[in-house]
């Protein structure tokens, strides 16, 4: 079995705790999707505190999503799906003793830090100590929950019932996104930089599939720090003579997410519902007539709450559009598919989903 505690602080040089059996003291790692957790106002022994400051912790945690995915006959249930995205947004790993008379006061603690909980024996346990996985692979306790910040859950009604109006179904087992506590987002430099980069791509998707010729030399010209910011992909696809079709139809698309991130850093004054195509002459001004690096240079994003706010929409119209496609159905009426994905894509990848890079960017439903 994967030690998950093995080594961990081992640069912190705290006496090892008590035998539990004997002081009835309780070694618990709780891993908290929040990165500023409450003080603990509670006797303990804090063992260490570590956010992504430390360089080993990013390892540990994929150590961790192995032992989850490990235990058992390893199949995906919907615990284990949630318990690694859960482990994916862990911001603060603490390790700390707690005697046993003063846990509820620890559960409460893990409740508003939003952490799930590591035992010795192996186990996983949700805030409130309920077991989520055994170690052993024995059934989860079914009161147990996958811990989301409140604001998470009002943030989902709020979506919920902005669909309802409109006539869009979606479950309401869809969980919530990820939180304003919980949240990691790119800075204004990365998305300024990422608007000129897809603004190039999605300029010469245009040009070819008109049948015109837009070189790199030119694009580059015109748009220098647009090639600097280019993913491998992106890069790939400026440097092809004659892409494929379906390369110029994706990189086309690509002016949504423009759209999109043009928003988040305040280019574009509002978002509208994704019932119709951006403008794309108005990003072209925007972008063209704008000096690039005063563009990068000065730019901030909107508050983070707007921003998953954001999220929480296009996440959940993705689920409707896809559902939809498999139903054999239409999309919901004032939905454009295509807008919808690519601004999740953007909006994952600005929320910085699975750490991916852009071009590994996942929009899951």
């Amino acid at each position: 079995m994967l030690n998950i505690l093995k080594s961990v602080f081992a640069e912190k040089k705290a006496a090892p705790p008590k035998d539990t059996a004997a002081d009835d003291r309780i070694l618990l790692n709780a891993y908290c999707s929040n990165g500023d957790p409450p003080t603990m106002t509670f006797p303990h022994d804090l063992l260490g505190d570590r956010d992504h400051g430390d360089p080993e912790l990013g390892k540990h945690l994929d150590g961790f999503m192995g032992y989850v995915q490990s235990r058992g006959d390893g199949a995906m249930t919907r615990t284990r799906y949630h318990l690694l995205r859960h482990i994916q947004k862990v911001r603060r790993h603490v390790s700390v003793v707690v005697p046993a008379e003063h846990l509820a006061a620890f559960h409460a603690w893990a409740l508003e830090a939003n952490a799930i909980l590591f035992l010795q024996n192996g186990n996983i346990h949700d805030p409130a100590g309920l077991l989520l996985q055994a170690s052993d692979g024995a059934q989860e306790d079914p009161a147990a929950q996958i811990p989301y910040p409140q604001e998470a859950f009002e943030r989902k009604a709020r979506t919920d019932r902005l669909l309802a109006e409109r006539a869009i179904h979606v479950p309401s087992s869809l969980p919530p996104v990820i939180a304003v506590p919980e949240v990691s987002l790119r800075s204004p430099q990365e998305v300024a930089a990422r608007v000129l980069a897809l603004f190039a791509v999605a300029l010469r998707a245009e040009f070819l599939s008109e049948h015109k010729d837009l070189s790199l030399d030119e694009i580059g010209t015109r748009l220098p720090l647009a090639l600097a910011a280019a993913t491998p992909r992106e890069l790939a696809f400026l440097q092809e003579a004659t892409p494929a079709a379906q390369d110029l139809a994706q990189f086309g698309w690509r002016y949504e997410g423009v759209n999109l991130l043009a928003w988040a850093i305040g280019l574009i004054d509002k978002l509208p519902f994704p019932d119709a195509i951006c403008d794309v002459g108005h990003l072209a001004s925007l972008v063209l007539d704008a000096d690039a690096e005063e563009l990068i240079s000065r730019a901030v994003l909107r508050p983070a709450a707007e921003l998953i706010d954001a999220l929480d929409l296009h996440y959940r119209l993705h689920w409707a559009v896809r559902q939809a496609d498999i139903d054999g159905k239409n999309a919901p009426d004032g939905v454009i598919p295509g807008v919808v994905l690519e601004r999740h894509h953007a909006l994952n990848w600005l929320a910085r989903f699975e750490n991916a890079d852009w071009d590994d960017v996942d929009t899951p439903t």
